[in-house]
């Protein structure tokens, strides 16, 4: 009896012990898995250009003054953002590609100026990059990523920056003549983007697909300033379309489709699941019918918020060449949805669907998939290590 108490009590020691081990083993790789943001620094030096608007411009600090970059990529915070929300993502590229990039982190538009307008903060994103270009001469290539309605403004930066001359000597070597900014355009990549705007047909989760609240939320838009009068697509200036749905057309003066088509790759990283501001078909650029079937779509073992499914390239260029917007009724939601789904799926996108069931951070994921404040929004950092692995640095 002494015997098989003893035996009983070593039993119960050992599995105390090994529970222990796994706890403190647990601990330690949730301490080396933070470490990296304990410090500004995110586990990579860089030399930070801070100008007069607070605009920064990153490089890498392990090459010190022996190369220099060229490649701008640009990072657009969304609404109520900062150049603060893209720092550790920043750091991230250059920790890869220290001798080859400079990283702007836009601050012209940021906390209420998010207010102001797609199109006015468009033109102040374009004279921002302009002058980043001119502190940076040697600059040849150009990408640009943008979070939530940093994407949006963007693309509207895009065109006032898109030139196109056949006479450039240097066309031959990377096959087209179209320019931004007089830059290569490589990579446009946009993170839980409304390209179709959040009025109507279910774009806003957290408005539960409510009709009546998305009827009241349309109301209301005048709350966020110009900008939500664009996002809920209730902007008719002078008879015109929805500025929404003038960008996926080229105008007279603003080259929208073209600037888009001239990026060597276009992505979007989309939230399958916990994003109530941006919904899954807006971001992905999808019509509801469209989307992945959850059941369907498997964690990537690398990255373990990143879906695995068939790769989505739509393209679908060869139904119309242009598309002719209604003038008179911008209330049916589902014709807008559908006029801007054709005119930007004449591009092929890759469509990267994102999830983070199971995580604690789950319900922030519409700012976790950027890792916006990493102790707030770490477990986004496997996404943005797909963004940077999956970066293009040159011309194909």
């Amino acid at each position: 009896m002494i015997e098989a108490k003893r035996s009983d009590e070593e039993d119960a020691n050992n599995l105390k012990k090994k529970k222990m081990k796994r706890i403190r083993r647990r601990r330690s790789l949730i301490v080396k898995r933070l470490s990296c943001f304990r410090s500004q620094d995110f586990g990579h030096p860089t030399i930070d250009e801070v100008d007069g608007d607070g605009n920064v411009d990153m490089t890498s600090a392990s090459t010190g003054n022996k190369h220099s970059p060229t490649h701008l990529v640009v990072m657009v915070n969304g609404l109520i953002g900062s150049a603060h929300n893209w720092r550790y993502a920043a750091k991230q590229f250059l920790k890869k590609y220290p001798e080859d990039l400079i990283v702007h982190c836009s601050e012209r538009n940021s906390s209420l100026l998010t207010f102001n307008g797609v199109d006015v903060m468009g033109n102040r994103l374009a004279n921002e990059v302009l002058s980043v270009i001119k502190r940076n001469p040697n600059l040849q290539k150009i990408s640009f990523i943008g979070h939530s309605l940093g994407g949006l403004i963007a693309r509207y930066a895009i065109a006032k920056l898109y030139t196109r001359d056949p006479t450039d000597i240097h066309c031959l070597e990377c096959g087209s003549s179209e320019r931004i900014a007089g830059l290569v355009p490589i990579n446009f990549v946009t993170i839980a983007t409304p390209h179709l705007g959040t009025g109507g047909h279910k774009q806003v989760p957290m408005f539960g697909g409510s009709n009546t609240v998305e009827k009241v939320a349309n109301q209301i838009s005048w709350v966020l300033g110009r900008t939500g009068r664009h996002l809920f697509l209730t902007d008719k200036a002078h008879g015109q379309p929805p500025l929404l749905l003038q960008m996926v057309n080229d105008c007279e003066d603003l080259k929208f489709f073209s600037a888009l088509q001239s990026f060597r790759r276009h992505v979007v990283y989309a939230n399958a699941h916990f994003d109530h501001i941006v919904g899954w078909s807006t971001s992905s650029i999808r019509r509801r019918n469209e989307l992945p079937q959850r059941k369907h779509l498997v964690r990537s073992g690398k990255y373990p918020h990143i879906l695995k499914g068939e790769q989505d390239t739509t393209n679908t260029a060869k139904q119309e060449n242009s598309i002719k917007l209604p003038i008179n009724n911008f209330k049916a939601a589902r014709a807008s949805m559908e006029a801007m789904i054709r005119g930007l799926t004449k591009i092929s996108w890759e469509r990267i669907d994102v999830s983070f069931k199971g995580s604690k951070q789950r319900y922030f994921a519409h700012n976790t998939i950027q890792v916006n404040t990493p102790w707030i929004n770490s477990d986004g950092a496997d996404v943005i290590q797909h963004l940077v692995d999956n970066f293009h640095l040159h011309h194909l």
